[in-house]
């Protein structure tokens, strides 16, 4: 018997092509100069070579672009500390690798993270996906700080719950305004004194690893 299985039909693909087209036209846009608040769906798809009609056919408005846009900038902050481990010989490196990193593809991205806090400010749907991405660094470092608490590693008094909320909301606005705001030669050093107040602070460290 024939398999019925199928790969991606030619219709697929080019929906995907457009979808993806679109998100790029708007990056691209954004970029250049302007609020996302400004950025009409004209100019979008002008920039993008489709009809006014595919954006519609992909996207319920403006905020449901920027919606899907959003997961793309986060990818990247999600995986950079993601394999992190606080036992580990060398985490006080690997931690400022990863904070390296966050800021470096923030600031490649920087106009897509001001659209999407200037977005959040008004509307619902993305101020809770903000939110939402926000928490699970959030949820990752709780757990982190709770393990080395209940290992000894670290203060017997400290509250994980807190003290995450603390420096991941803290650390959060502190990157989002350096890398929106702030002078990117400065980036390098930012990280090293996230870092820092990271290890020493909410891991009590009394050193950094040798």
């Amino acid at each position: 018997m024939p398999s019925i299985t199928r790969g991606p039909t030619r219709t697929t693909t080019r929906r995907t092509d457009t979808r993806q087209r679109i998100l790029d036209a708007t990056e691209r846009l954004l970029t250049a100069g302007g609020s996302f608040t400004e950025l009409g769906v004209l100019r979008i798809v002008g920039e993008a070579g489709v009809a006014r009609s595919s954006f519609y056919a992909h996207f319920d408005d403006k905020t449901d672009l920027l919606l899907a846009l959003a997961p793309q900038l986060s990818a990247v902050a999600y995986d950079a500390h993601a394999s992190w481990d606080p036992t580990d010989a060398d985490a006080y490196s690997t931690m400022l690798d990863g904070f390296t990193a966050i800021v470096t593809h923030y600031r490649d991205h920087a106009e897509v993270l001001a659209a999407v806090l200037e977005v959040a400010g008004y509307d619902e749907r993305m101020a809770a996906r903000w939110d939402a991405e926000v928490a699970v660094f959030r949820q990752r470092a709780e757990g982190w700080l709770a393990g080395e608490r209940d290992a000894g590693r670290t203060s017997a008094e400290l509250a994980p719950r807190p003290a995450a909320r603390i420096v991941v909301d803290g650390g959060m606005r502190a990157i989002t305004d350096q890398v929106i705001r702030g002078d990117a030669s400065e980036d390098t050093a930012f990280a090293a004194e996230l870092t820092a107040i990271w290890w020493y602070g909410a891991y009590r460290r009394p050193s950094a690893p040798a």
